[in-house]
């Protein structure tokens, strides 16, 4: 597995990262997320995400997570790099939801219990809260990394003017902000896209995401790098498998999963990928990870053959100029969205 660093941090990742986002919550089976975990570490994925949120239900990714810790991966704990969030609606009342110094460190204190452990590598804001200053938010991100519970501080999900705050608010506290966790794919290129003109972003610099934390020397890990398994051959038939997201639902919408647009470009995505040797997923890694200032792309996998397809991508040769350029002609933002 090739590693790359975070910025300009001294942390290495691997350029794919395990996500628990889902398959590991209670409705997955447990001995199907182990085999997942160990095949990903032996295959040298030595970063593990995670949030307070993750499930179903919510909690229960860590909670597994833990049980899997405390059984196989206890002695490995100085190879792995474990990062949690909190920011999203975990617990009733007014302290379980958002970006309060309050929330923040509580939800903290309850994913090191869920998991088990003593310290997570990397703490996350995983959104940005407008009803809290942002001061408050850095600030318990701060105290997560001076207290030892975490490593490093994170933000995810932060538009380009809110990471260059962030980021300045957090060096003023002396806790550099070690990475920012996007979603990004062929058919979501937000972070590729300047801010300027966001009127509900009065600070917008003109800056794209990426520009943002090429200049600061923040990380970059993505999340939905398949676009919610658009970006697999799962559905270029023009049908939806019974077991398939979107015939689950939750994130990713049957009726709207199959448009003759989608269908289109999926395809001609494939025949690029069929020309390299690679499956349409293995192209969509390798194009993201064509860019440096992306530390590592966010995988998630229902099965361990699922996961050892993936991993090829970061073996992949690398995209040619004239590849690259094909690929714009359907790489199209918005796609799905």
């Amino acid at each position: 597995m090739p590693y790359r660093r975070s910025g300009r941090s001294g942390l290495d990742l691997p350029a794919l990262s395990l996500g628990l986002w889902h398959n590991f919550g209670d409705t997955t089976p447990f001995e199907t997320q182990r085999g997942v975990l160990r095949r990903a570490f032996d295959l040298g994925i030595t970063h593990f995400d995670l949030a307070n949120n993750y499930g179903p239900p919510a909690g229960s990714a860590e909670e597994n997570f833990g049980r899997h810790m405390a059984q196989d991966f206890r002695p490995y704990r100085d190879e792995l790099v474990i990062s949690s969030k909190a920011g999203y609606d975990m617990w009733p009342g007014p302290y379980g939801d958002g970006g309060s110094r309050k929330y923040m460190l509580s939800s903290l204190d309850q994913s090191l219990t869920r998991m088990g452990l003593d310290y997570v590598d990397i703490f996350y804001s995983h959104r940005p809260d407008p009803s809290v200053p942002i001061e408050e938010t850095m600030g318990a991100l701060h105290t997560a990394v001076t207290s030892g519970k975490a490593l490093y501080a994170g933000v995810s999900n932060y538009s380009p003017a809110q990471t260059r705050v962030a980021q300045q608010v957090l060096a003023d506290l002396g806790t550099p902000l070690l990475i920012h966790q996007p979603s990004y794919s062929m058919f979501n290129r937000h972070v590729e896209l300047p801010d300027a003109g966001r009127t509900d972003d009065p600070a917008a610099t003109g800056q794209s995401l990426l520009e943002t934390v090429g200049d600061l020397g923040v990380g970059m890990i993505v999340f939905s790098p398949l676009a919610q398994g658009m970006l697999t051959d799962r559905y270029l038939s023009g049908e939806v498998p019974a077991d398939s997201r979107a015939a689950v639902g939750h994130f990713l919408k049957a009726e709207t999963a199959l448009s003759a647009t989608y269908l289109e470009r999926a395809r001609g995505l494939n025949a690029i990928a069929q020309e390299r040797g690679q499956s349409l997923a293995q192209l969509a890694l390798t194009w993201l990870l064509r860019d440096e200032r992306v530390t590592s792309a966010l995988i998630g996998a229902s099965s361990v053959a699922q996961l050892e397809d993936n991993v090829k991508a970061a073996h992949a040769a690398p995209l040619s100029a004239e590849e690259i350029a094909a690929i714009e002609s359907f790489a199209i933002d918005g796609t799905n969205r």
